[in-house]
């Protein structure tokens, strides 16, 4: 059953914007200074264009988006605002091959024009009539924050290209430990806990005061039954025990369309995990570690649903995963699991950027929900059951149009929560991710539940 929610417009804070702009763009630069520039142009996910590309996109989207669409302005370079414009993962590796531009410019090349699109949308968000309720684009400062928050997503999926480079590629940050010793003793014990029949909130309601994309839209009430989840997300260790069991060579646990790709594929364990005469061990950004137990498993939605399958249970679906994180025994909903503000954050999750890596479960159980269910939010996106679709009453973003709707197939599942480079922006609890069943790069891990 569907309730809408009544919504209002939000206030735009130029200062804050132009912050959050400025913030966004340093993290994108250090990511790239990451890298060794002879890998520049490698491409370490054949289904993604070149790393180049990536540097040259994000500004150039933003001024597709806000200085020629929104104000109707001239941008900087028509020619690279046309090669840069779309960066979306095709379905195939043809398609990604055929779509590709064979000379892509130099660093040097791409960085000048990075500076001077910079300038033009930092002087348009400080000065510019960026906020017009005449224009889609421009009413609530739309473009402003699809820019933005279009960026933030993209670190993140950057990384998943990291990740998938040699290590001789990238530079590991001074002080980083991806192994942190104060962190590395054994987790909580497992345990599950019943969610009582109540409420759920689907969506970002408008007057949250901020900016929300058009799949989160209207936001909804959806009644749910109670089930039970486990406190704790499905770690490598318990994920071994499917491993160990033949999980990989039994059909039973999974879809027709997933077996036929463990067979094709020769699947035989998670992406991030790799196996040698020395033992397994867990393919981290910056160096191979032996597998630690405690941390949670990353894996597709196809493996997820296979070892639930195998435990004689299921994943969440969208609905509960909003009654375990963001409900309360009250029956009043939080604006986060643990409360209502994302002060202190670095206690209450592993996000925002604060590591390369994930950190053992239960490591902050100052962030646990209502209902005392742990990581709902940090340490990697959740898995949920339900198909990514739109809500009833559903309209395209002006700003990005395709930016749900191309996705709107059938093919793609929604991920919730958030992952340890999910920048703090991103984290409401209306705000939704999705991928398809078996993409492997992903920092998605998921948990067990059943009807109670």
């Amino acid at each position: 059953m569907l309730r809408s929610i009544s919504t209002a417009p939000s206030a735009f804070n130029r200062s804050a914007a132009l912050d959050r702009f400025r913030r966004a763009r340093a993290r994108t630069r250090a990511l790239f200074d990451l890298l060794d520039p002879a890998a520049y142009f490698e491409k370490p996910i054949a289904l993604r264009n070149p790393i180049v590309f990536y540097e040259g996109h994000l500004p150039a989207f933003a001024v597709n988006t806000l200085i020629k669409k929104g104000l109707g302005r001239p941008g900087v370079d028509d020619h690279l605002e046309t090669i840069f414009a779309r960066g979306i993962d095709p379905e195939a590796e043809a398609a990604a091959v055929a779509r590709g531009d064979p000379a892509w410019p130099g660093r040097d090349v791409v960085l000048a024009y990075a500076r001077a699109a910079d300038a033009l949308v930092e002087d348009a968000i400080a000065g510019g009539d960026v906020v017009r309720d005449d224009h889609p684009l421009l009413r609530d400062a739309q473009a402003v924050w699809a820019i933005v928050e279009h960026e933030e997503m993209h670190q993140e999926t950057l990384a998943y290209m990291w990740h998938r480079l040699p290590y001789r590629s990238k530079s590991k940050p001074e002080h980083y430990l991806t192994l942190p010793p104060r962190l590395s003793a054994g987790s909580p014990q497992a345990a599950r806990v019943r969610i009582p029949e109540g409420t759920a909130t689907l969506g970002t309601p408008v007057d949250d005061k901020t900016f929300a994309w058009d799949n989160e839209l209207p936001a909804h009430n959806v009644d749910v039954r109670a089930f039970e989840v486990d406190v704790l997300n499905v770690t490598n260790a318990d994920f071994m025990a499917f491993v160990d069991a033949g999980g990989y060579g039994d059909p039973r646990w999974w879809r027709k369309e997933d077996w036929a790709w463990v067979q094709e594929e020769r699947v035989m364990h998670p992406a991030f995990w790799e196996r040698d005469s020395a033992g397994w061990h867990w393919l981290a950004m910056f160096e191979r570690v032996p597998l630690p137990p405690d941390w949670p498993v990353y894996v597709t939605w196809a493996e997820a649903h296979a070892y639930a399958r195998w435990r004689g249970r299921r994943v969440m679906t969208e609905a509960e995963f909003h009654r375990a994180a963001f409900a309360t025994p009250a029956g009043r909903d939080r604006r986060f699991p643990w409360g209502e503000t994302l002060d202190r954050a670095a206690e209450r999750g592993n996000l925002d950027f604060a590591r390369f890596d994930p950190l053992p479960v239960g490591a902050f159980p100052g962030g646990a929900s209502a209902f005392g269910v742990q990581d709902l939010v940090g340490n990697g996106w959740e898995w949920t059951s339900d198909v990514f679709a739109p809500f009833a009453g559903f309209t395209p973003l002006p700003s990005y149009p395709e930016y749900s709707a191309d996705f709107f197939d059938g093919q793609h599942f929604v991920l919730k929560g958030a992952s340890p480079m999910t920048a703090r922006g991103l984290v409401r609890p209306g705000f939704r991710n999705w991928f398809r069943p078996r993409y492997p790069y992903v920092y998605a891990t998921f948990r067990c539940a059943q009807d109670a």
